[in-house]
């Protein structure tokens, strides 16, 4: 899931959140981790000057770091953040 607000700065800043429906301190920590490094690898393709939190839900703990970064790229999409040109 993802919630946007637009901050008016010239560059974004993020967050990542799992709550307990997730699982354990590990699984959350793991969720966190996950879809940080998937905005990190994809930082150039996101439109500038939005808050962006991002909150993992109960399906991410089986899943793998490329479906999650699939999930964060579709999510992005979805909302109109992502650029195509870097």
């Amino acid at each position: 899931m993802l919630c946007a607000l637009p901050n008016g700065l010239p560059y974004c800043r993020f967050g990542f959140t799992a709550s307990r429906h997730v699982g354990k301190a590990v699984a959350r920590n793991r969720a966190r981790r996950l879809m940080r490094e998937a905005v990190r690898l994809n930082l150039q393709h996101i439109e500038p000057g939005w808050d962006l939190v991002f909150i993992a839900r109960s399906a991410i703990t089986g899943a793998c770091f490329r479906e999650v970064e699939a999930a964060c790229t579709a999510l992005l999409h979805r909302a109109g953040l992502w650029r195509q040109e870097l």
